[in-house]
């Protein structure tokens, strides 16, 4: 300590200990509920500086660094809750706070995870904090719109505080995941995603992660039957764009000028919220990672209590918590460097004091023999080591989203099962917040089935429901699994019925070098694969080769035969008609006429919905009437839920 100009010891910290200090002072007194004044007495740092707490002057500075080193704690992962003054009769007529750990009710769940775990495991915990932090915030702004308050006695077990925030209890049980890289495709896709909304769809509830308004709207629109629960905003924003499209009026496939490719004309730029690249620092909080010695000390010292009477080398303990290393020296310098930690952690105060000085004991003998740690107490640290119950929810969750979605190579999707299936059996299925992002469509739940008849060469009977509602019985062979735009699709070779093994002959076009046309004897199709209600692999083999899938002329052919539309737009060059690349723009009035075809009639529907704050006529007039029918189908619905007022609803429309 160095001294002030007061006289008073200026507080200073060499080893960056105090923090830990006061996790193990609360920790051993827990649940007991410990006054400014007892903390400051039995933090050696906070002693030295501050004395008694007699004084104003020391109380405000005691209060200045303990709200600092509190903060500090919180954003490693472990928070401090509070609670009003009460009067001792020992504070000399003055009133203390009062703090505790913020551990909850349930004790945490400790798992043993493979080295094969270890990536899927990181990918996950990076999802589930992102999206566990935006499920938090909606909750809160819903809480102050709807003025229901928590009390600070129920918040220390709140559902939101176990969602946003797991502790380092997953550092103490799996301390290796901040070495591991995250998914490029995840990390964009968390980044580009940054609203949540609860849904319900088929009486489940889903947490959903949206870009913007339009998004959240399509994904709903694509999913019939899903509903938006929350938050308001995300209601209200969806029932806009539904009035907005029954006012849709009708515009025809014309032209005033020649149209140009939408890649010749310059386009203002889509303006999504602008965010911050956040890739580092959200993989260094959410899995605990810091160069800082404070923070390694942390988790080290929660590992080794959550792991009494176990050992591990310092050779295991240097690579878990600095490693891996690329020289000897730098070995040599981890090793040191985990030895000083040891010591630090498991020192004596000069004062002879336990609590917030020695955070557990070891084998002295071991260590000097054999290099070898063995912890043999702890100050009830190992409260913290392991996961809560609700955080185990969402971060198996975020396992079973990953390993049904295109954010992981293929490759890796049997690595996520066999975690999901481990975290699974620690955790109930009822409470399961489940997860979505949209744009990244779920692999729905044929597609296992049709991997295996792939893999198998079989044929398979499906009954398909089209784009204008009619499902039919089909007998095809598939081909390819591919994913478009986040879509599933099926690639697949049509038979004559469900009835006949006779592969159907027809003839279609492809295209050769020359631009000429040649018949084929097999038709090639594309499938959506949620449009699949049911499917049965039968054990039928296809009779001869199928040659490779042609996906980029299956696209040329779907647009071949599909339909002609147009849309109007209210303004020049709106940045959403960007994610048309085949389509071609022409000026219109105060606006642009957007010309395009488009391969499935259900797609343009939500398309135009979804934008239509931004849209003010379409066509065909077939595809208009088609517009109007499914927003007010949706409104109808939503009044007869009681989610909107119907006379408000009129109102609006009216206006």
């Amino acid at each position: 300590m160095a001294e002030g100009s007061n006289g008073r010891r200026r507080f200073s910290d060499k080893w960056g200990k105090h923090e830990l200090d006061v996790l193990a002072v609360l920790s051993s007194a827990f649940p007991q509920w410990l006054t400014s004044r007892q903390i400051a007495q039995r933090v050696k740092a906070y002693s030295d500086s501050y004395g008694e707490l007699i004084d104003q002057a020391a109380k405000a500075a005691f209060a200045k660094q303990f709200q600092r080193d509190r903060a500090k704690l919180a954003a490693m992962g472990i928070e401090i809750e509070s609670r009003q003054p009460e009067y001792s009769s020992k504070s000399d007529g003055q009133d203390f706070a009062s703090y505790r750990l913020r551990l909850g009710d349930q004790a945490p769940v400790r798992l043993h995870f493979d080295s094969d775990d270890l990536p899927i495991l990181a990918a996950a915990t990076y999802l589930a904090n992102s999206l566990g932090k935006g499920l938090s915030q909606s909750q809160e702004k819903e809480q102050e719109k709807s003025k229901k308050f928590v009390r600070a006695s129920e918040r220390s077990i709140s559902e939101r505080a176990r969602l946003s925030n797991p502790g380092l209890g997953l550092d103490s049980i799996a301390p290796e995941i901040g070495a591991q890289s995250i998914p490029k495709a995840l990390t964009d896709a968390v980044e580009s995603h940054q609203l949540t909304a609860s849904v319900e769809s088929s009486g489940e509830k889903i947490n959903v992660a949206y870009e913007d308004a339009a998004d959240l709207t399509f994904y709903i629109l694509t999913h019939p039957g899903s509903r938006i629960r929350g938050p308001q905003a995300a209601l209200t924003a969806f029932v806009e764009r539904l009035q907005r499209a029954e006012a849709f009026k009708v515009t025809d496939d014309s032209s005033r000028s020649k149209p140009v490719p939408i890649s010749e004309r310059v386009l203002k730029p889509t303006i999504p919220v602008s965010y911050p690249s956040k890739t580092t620092r959200r993989r260094s909080s959410s899995s605990g990672q810091s160069s800082s010695d404070v923070d390694r000390r942390l988790r080290l010292m929660l590992f080794l209590s959550a792991h009494k009477k176990a050992q591990y080398s310092l050779e295991e303990l240097a690579d878990r918590f600095i490693g891996p290393f690329k020289t000897k020296e730098q070995r040599a310098k981890g090793l040191k460097t985990i030895r000083k930690d040891i010591g630090t952690l498991s020192t004596v105060s000069d004062d002879g004091e336990l609590a917030g000085s020695q955070f557990f004991d070891i084998d002295w003998d071991l260590l000097e023999d054999d290099g070898i740690v063995k912890p043999t107490n702890s100050l009830g640290l190992e409260r913290l080591a392991g996961l809560s119950p609700q955080y185990l929810r969402l971060l198996t969750a975020s396992v079973s989203y990953l390993a049904h979605s295109p954010l992981l190579p293929e490759e890796s999707h049997e690595d996520a099962e066999r975690l999901y299936a481990k975290l699974r059996a620690n955790t109930r299925t009822a409470d399961m917040p489940w997860l979505s992002l949209t744009g990244y469509e779920l692999e729905p739940a044929c597609i296992p089935a049709v991997k295996e008849a792939i893999r198998g060469r079989y044929l398979i009977d499906i009954d398909y429901t089209d784009a204008t509602g009619k499902t039919t019985r089909r007998r095809v062979a598939p081909a390819k699994v591919f994913v478009d735009e986040g879509v599933y699709y099926i690639a697949t070779w049509s038979v004559v019925s469900a009835s006949t093994h006779r592969l159907l002959v027809s003839k279609i076009r492809t295209y050769t070098k020359k631009g000429a046309t040649t018949d084929h004897s097999h038709e090639w199709s594309t499938l959506r694969a949620s449009r699949i209600s049911s499917l049965k692999l039968t054990d039928i083999q296809i009779p001869c080769a199928i040659p490779p899938v042609p996906i980029e002329k299956l696209r040329q052919w779907s647009f071949d035969k599909g339909t002609k539309a147009t849309f109007i737009t209210t303004q020049h060059d709106p940045g959403f008609i960007a994610n048309l690349p085949s389509s071609s723009v022409e000026p219109w009035d105060d606006g642009d006429k957007i010309h395009l075809i488009i391969s499935s009639d259900s797609w343009f529907v939500a398309y135009c919905i979804s934008h239509a704050t931004h849209i003010k006529a379409v066509g065909p007039e077939s595809l208009q009437r088609m517009i109007h029918a499914r927003a007010h189908r949706e409104l109808q619905r939503l009044e007869d839920s009681g989610e909107i007022d119907s006379a408000s609803s009129n109102e609006k429309h009216e206006e």
